[in-house]
């Protein structure tokens, strides 16, 4: 039989890993290494292409793999032949396939990492219910539908095999891409982020129970009972598993410490477990991916030995070799089979099938919940999400012969579909404005009428890099033992990525029913957590770290919550500079200072961005050692009375001696009416300054620490050779919007904006200074945060050019 079934093919000759070089006449193309680079960097170029495209729709990553791998498969790319043969040539398939499928078993051990089966105990019975309904109904419906298409276009294939696959294939919620969707659109912690998810998660072990079937189902064997025997020694490996692995993995991740660098014998050992694991299930009949699968559910989530292994394995599987599984999967798909009216009916059937038993089923038991039309119909959509477990099931069912080619491209752009839409109509169905808004709260900045009330700080930061001048910054901002105290918010701004880590840490955010906050926990504790509970045992300043999970877009967002939630006087916001061993400022990451930028624009408390050159140097200061020289230059305006107010208060510290210059502009008889309507539309302004400078005096009258002076400029260069005189101080406390046209000339290039004229001459290379600079926006209820900009547009010199 095998012989009659194989006497017309010829079989390609294998491939040889190397070629000699094309100096000795060998093609790099015919050899399989070279070409499976060359497939490699292509897929990469053309995935992170299309993600990059699709970024501004707040698309998750998988469907720009989905999209690339059919647009070089045959249905875009492949219909020329000399591109196929040339590089992706029948004969590399089996390599290709290869590293596809091991990249897709470390991709699921990855994905059984993020799922914590505890969750899964704590599963509420409305979560339950959902998952169930959002489970059976589009499995009846997939039921339903598959009778058509073997009516139609799948004649003649295994008909109990083949009603599985239709059902698992539409009743699946990609619970991975939806956790990516839900924090993208800050939903994670919402009613209905916590329900999907808890859904999803039940949903996403039912999917693989019920795959697991399909496969055994699948099976050609001649017998009846073989996929009996599958399917009950696939039941024996996941008992055994459960007896065997949790303890073993405890007892390795009861010997890796918090700090300290998990052994590399821990980590090989994993890795040649999760192969191990994937050898017996194939070895069953029911994939390798399964066994995977089941060892990344069973290592103990708490402690570093999980983060480690995560941050291990997942660069190197999700950007080099899970794309080609895409790949793999795209050149199985070829649109062009989806032809005629009866097969694109078949698709729409397909698609309105999946959508509809997934919404409404989801819908209806939403709403014997009591829960409201429109959590429901969010919900609905929200479970609709399909992703790689998806193409999973159906590249199982292609190559099981389960599928053919028509019905394997109809399910394809299903998945594709559904997943496209959700995005886009969740944000059109459940608005994040329409969340409640947070409650109003007096104190706002630190100028206040009662300067001993509790001051309120968001302090931010990037890395453990910004820790020793934030906490040296905090130390100097305690005040005196007559105020009612410092309350310290610590926020870890982290970038919500496609890594799996950031969705780990998305998980741990969501337990604490926060939104994107992490309260620190012993448990899991790092060295930057420990830092400010050191300083706070010390200090006895009230500390409280959390970490801040989004994207850069919407991370703004999420640090002014945080302020007003705690009812925040001040944020204090790391540069995007940070300094260098040679003194010079280097750029961090550019899109921190988008970040910063968006916080003043609208940020409803002060803003404080400091430029740090080593407060107090490389490491925490104890408050008997702090020896600190603060210089408060002082032009006038709100910013400068914010700067001032914090300054006073660092200069009740005992350690901290405070100088504060007031720039006074001499006046000229040359544009003297200018200056005149100028005088008489700032004249309310003056006289705030008076009123605050006033007292400032009365009271520093008793304070030896603090130094006043008066100093006479008639420009900027006066200006800047009264700050020159000053630069040996230890930080420069200034106001981001100065009302003086002699500070508005200091530095009028774009590159300095957010951080004012003073400030960023302060933090220019031309200014020779080790001080570290902190600018300071005092927060005014409808004020414009672009006054500054407004002031130079009305400024003398731009008005005598226009005269």
């Amino acid at each position: 039989m095998v012989s009659n079934a194989t006497a017309g093919l010829t079989c390609p000759s294998p491939m040889k890993p190397t070629s000699n070089g094309i100096f000795q006449g060998d093609d790099p193309l015919q050899f399989s290494l070279p070409l499976a680079i060359l497939q490699i960097c292509l897929v990469v170029v053309v995935t992170r292409g299309l993600a990059f495209i699709l970024k501004p729709l707040r698309q998750p990553r998988v469907i720009a793999e989905i999209i690339g791998g059919i647009l070089l498969g045959p249905s875009a790319l492949g219909r020329s032949k000399s591109y196929m043969q040339a590089i992706f040539p029948p004969k590399s398939l089996p390599v290709l396939d290869t590293l596809a499928n091991l990249g897709l078993l470390f991709f699921l051990f990855l994905a059984g990492l993020e799922l914590d089966p505890k969750s899964l105990r704590q599963t509420g019975k409305r979560a339950l219910g959902i998952a169930l309904a959002g489970i059976s109904l589009p499995f009846a419906l997939g039921i339903g539908s598959s009778y058509i298409l073997k009516e139609t276009i799948s004649k003649g294939v295994n008909g109990t095999a083949f009603l599985v696959f239709m059902g698992v294939a539409l009743s699946i919620t990609a619970f991975p891409v939806l956790a990516r969707i839900l924090a993208e659109l800050k939903l994670l912690t919402t009613d209905v982020g916590r329900m999907a998810m808890s859904a999803a998660a039940v949903n996403d072990v039912a999917a693989w129970i019920l795959l697991a079937l399909a496969i055994a189902l699948s099976g050609t064997g001649k017998s009846s009972l073989v996929p009996l025997w599958v399917f009950l020694s696939g039941c024996v490996f996941v008992v055994c598993a459960i007896l065997i692995v949790p303890p073993i993995f405890k007892w390795i991740a009861q010997r890796c410490h918090e700090g300290e660098p998990v052994k590399e014998t821990y980590i090989c050992a994993t890795l040649a477990a999760v192969l191990a694991a994937g050898f017996v299930t194939d070895a069953i009949g029911i994939h390798a991916m399964f066994g995977a699968f089941v060892i990344g559910v069973l290592i103990p989530k708490d402690g570093p030995f999980a983060d480690s292994l995560v941050e291990k394995v997942e660069d190197l599987v999700s950007g080099l070799f899970l794309p080609l599984y895409f790949v793999s999967s795209g050149l199985k798909t070829n649109i062009a089979t989806i032809y005629g009216l009866q097969s694109w009916g078949l698709l729409v059937l397909v698609i309105f099938t999946a959508c509809f038993g997934k919404i409404f089923g989801t819908l209806l038991v939403t709403l014997l919940c009591k829960a409201s039309l429109r959590e429901a119909l969010t919900l609905g959509f929200l479970m609709n999400t399909k992703g790689l477990v998806e193409l999973i099931v159906l590249n199982i069912g292609k190559d099981r012969k389960v599928l053919n080619d028509q019905t394997f491209a109809i399910m394809v752009l299903m998945a594709l579909f559904t997943t496209f839409i959700t995005t886009p109509i969740v944000m059109a169905i459940y608005k994040p404005e329409n969340r409640k808004r947070m409650a109003d709260y007096k104190n706002r900045t630190i100028e206040r009428k009662n300067p001993n009330t509790q001051l309120r700080i968001l302090t931010c930061y990037h890395s453990a890099r910004n820790i020793p001048s934030i906490i040296n910054l905090l130390e100097a901002s305690r005040g005196s033992e007559k105020r009612e105290g410092l309350s310290v918010y610590a926020l870890h701004l982290m970038e919500l990525s496609e890594r799996s880590s950031a969705i780990i840490m998305v998980h741990k955010a969501r337990k604490n029913g926060l939104p994107f906050w992490n309260k620190s926990q012993q448990s899991d504790a790092n060295h930057v957590v420990v830092a400010f509970e050191a300083y706070r045992q010390l200090s006895h300043v009230s500390i409280r770290s959390m970490k801040a999970i989004s994207s850069m877009p919407g991370m703004h967002d999420d640090i002014c919550n945080t302020a007003e939630s705690n009812r925040a006087a001040i944020i204090i916001l790391p540069f995007h500079k940070h300094q260098r061993v040679d003194g010079s400022l280097e750029t961090t990451r550019s899109e921190f200072r988008l970040v910063n930028r968006k916080v003043l624009e609208h940020a409803r408390c002060s803003v404080g961005i400091l430029v740090d050159r080593g407060l107090g140097g490389t490491t925490q200061v104890a408050a008997s050692n702090v020896s600190y020289f603060i210089m408060v230059p002082f032009f006038g305006g709100c910013d400068d009375r914010e700067a001032l107010a914090y300054g006073v208060r660092m200069a009740e510290h005992p350690g901290i001696r405070l100088t504060v210059i007031r720039f006074i502009v001499e006046t000229e008889s040359v544009g003297e009416i200018v200056r005149l309507n100028r005088e008489t539309a700032s004249s309310k302004l003056r006289s705030s300054d008076e009123e605050f400078l006033a007292e400032f005096k009365q009271n520093m009258a008793k304070d030896d620490s603090i130094k006043y002076e008066e100093k006479l400029v008639r420009n900027a260069a006066d200006t800047i050779a009264v700050l020159s005189e000053l630069k040996r101080c230890s930080l420069f406390l200034v106001g981001r919007r100065p009302e003086c046209e002699a500070a508005l000339d200091l530095c009028r290039s774009d590159d300095c904006s957010e951080l004012g004229p003073v400030g960023g001459l302060l933090t220019s290379p031309a200014f020779s200074t080790t001080a570290s600079v902190l600018i300071v926006q005092q927060y005014k209820s409808g004020a414009s945060p672009n006054l500054t900009l407004q002031m130079e547009d009305e400024s003398p010199d731009k008005d005598s050019e226009s005269n």
